[in-house]
């Protein structure tokens, strides 16, 4: 049976992530916190983890699912190269809300869903969530609701749509944005916002050098 860990008490905060670690690494699925919304989470190097992370919205392998990391470092082993361009977006907005995606290193044994050689990778901005990463490393992380339905901004919210499908569920309080990170692609020539939102493209552009116009 799952669990809700209040993560606002330090003891059960402990408790919650000593689980939800030990949850990601016998393959199980999780919800956390992050500054933008709550998301499902499994160990991205294991793909029967990531399978029932899709089965569990409702999804195909056509949305790959994105990545979450805990720091700055963890990029580098995870992408073909790191760029200065990504470099620069990294160190602009990470931890926040904005995902990039970047072609990704072709030894990686993961199977994120149709990818087409590319990762989207994050770095939140919410202690629990980054607690956890550092301890179980990168995690495939998408938004905690049914395709189809409301991304929750709490954990109740999540519960009432993935009940027992989650191991443990984490509760950070509500998130403070409330809506999706806004995506970059910087896997081509130029680059493209695939999504604003919760970061402009007015500032996405002013921190590349380009018009937000461009990026759209």
């Amino acid at each position: 049976m799952s669990r809700i860990y209040d993560c606002a008490d330090q003891e059960t905060r402990t408790i919650g992530i000593g689980a939800a670690v030990d949850a990601v690494r016998a393959g199980q699925l999780v919800v956390l916190p992050t500054d933008t919304l709550y998301g499902l989470g499994c160990d991205a190097f294991n793909n029967q983890a990531v399978a029932n992370l899709l089965a569990a919205k409702h999804r195909g392998p056509d949305m790959p699912v994105p990545v979450l990391v805990g720091s700055w470092d963890t990029i580098q082993g995870l992408v073909q190269h790191y760029t200065p361009q990504a470099r620069t977006l990294v160190e602009a907005f990470w931890p926040g809300g904005l995902s990039i995606v970047i072609p990704q290193a072709p030894s990686l044994p993961w199977n994120l869903g149709d990818t087409r050689g590319t990762v989207m990778l994050r770095m939140p901005l919410h202690p629990v969530a980054i607690e956890l990463l550092r301890q179980t490393g990168p995690m495939a992380v998408s938004s905690a609701n049914i395709s189809g339905q409301t991304p929750p901004s709490t954990v109740v919210q999540a519960r009432q749509q993935l009940n027992e499908t989650v191991s443990v569920y984490l509760d950070g309080g509500e998130c403070a944005i409330g809506e999706p990170s806004s995506i970059v692609d910087i896997s081509g020539d130029v680059p493209k916002l695939l999504r604003e939102g919760a970061i402009s493209a007015e500032r996405i552009g002013e921190v590349l050098g380009v018009t937000a116009e461009s990026l759209r």
